[in-house]
């Protein structure tokens, strides 16, 4: 390892004591299980005011996290994860005022796309994506928060050229250095984004991340500093290249650490819409 990668980085929390982070140890806290294999912690969203009702707990607890750390719970944006859910609980979703959804899988994306043409509901990808598949991506997606190849970038820019479309994105960092992760390596990232400039249609929004299971929060809590750091050293040394600096980590088990830490978009799926019977494995390597 070498770069960024290759030392500990040191960056401090807001109204905390310096933390030495190493980009060795990687990092999650997530809820156990029920009997049924499901989440206990995450009840299912049926109706409209069950959509409501979770919305408003989750945002509730967004705000506790930027409150025990100064900061406003407004810098932080709510992207509800849809992965899985049927169409007609999307629906009753979309009553309850989500109008922005977030999707894995572009196939799955798409379908829903057309089948919900009549609702006013965008939609961000957030997984990987495969070059063939960037076609229906420069045709919909509202946002783009996984960009880690450049030959993706290059093909989704000539697809939005013809399009006549410009796409906000974000590139996906592996801050735990797990080899079955996508992401590019830390120390990668001042040449990533360098090299995007010579795509003008994707305009980069900031960094994500998505770490690894784990019931030890200061492993998952490291994972963030590490990818709040390194947007911090871009902004000083070429800030014309990470835009507005977002910062897109955190996810239902783990998205109060990531606000502490100075996340700016949480993709929470499960606490909204209810556990999963698919584990997300099937969306994610390396997860049980």
């Amino acid at each position: 390892m070498h770069g960024l990668a290759g030392r500990d980085l040191a960056s401090r929390s807001p109204h905390r004591n310096a933390v030495i982070v190493s980009l060795r140890h990687p990092c999650y806290v997530w809820p156990m299980t029920g009997a049924n294999g499901l989440s206990d912690e995450f009840p299912r969203a049926e109706t409209v005011d069950d959509f409501v009702r979770n919305v408003a707990s989750v945002r509730a607890r967004i705000a506790a996290a930027a409150h025990r750390v100064g900061r406003d719970p407004a810098e932080v944006r709510l992207l509800p994860v849809s992965k899985t859910v049927p169409e007609d609980r999307l629906r009753l979703a979309v009553e309850a005022g989500l109008h922005l959804l977030g999707e894995n899988r572009v196939q799955e994306a798409t379908r829903k796309y057309h089948a919900m043409k009549d609702l006013d509901v965008e939609w961000s990808i957030i997984g990987n994506l495969q070059t063939n598949k960037a076609r229906d991506v420069a045709a919909y997606a509202a946002e783009f928060q996984a960009l880690d190849r450049l030959r993706v970038a290059e093909v989704l820019n000539r697809r939005l050229e013809a399009a006549g479309r410009t796409l906000p994105v974000f590139v996906q960092v592996n801050t735990s250095n797990e080899p079955q992760k996508y992401g590019i390596q830390p120390d990668e990232l001042p040449e990533f984004l360098a090299a995007l400039g010579q795509y003008p249609t994707l305009k980069v929004q900031g960094l994500m991340t998505l770490a690894i299971f784990s019931s030890d929060a200061q492993r998952v809590r490291e994972c963030f500093i590490v990818l709040r750091t390194l947007r911090d050293r871009m902004r000083y040394e070429a800030p014309e290249l990470i835009g507005p600096g977002e910062l897109s980590m955190g996810m239902s088990g783990d998205f109060e650490i990531a606000v502490e830490e100075g996340s700016t978009v949480v993709r929470v799926g499960q606490a909204i819409f209810g556990a999963r019977s698919t584990p997300d494995s099937h969306y994610w390597p390396g997860m049980a």
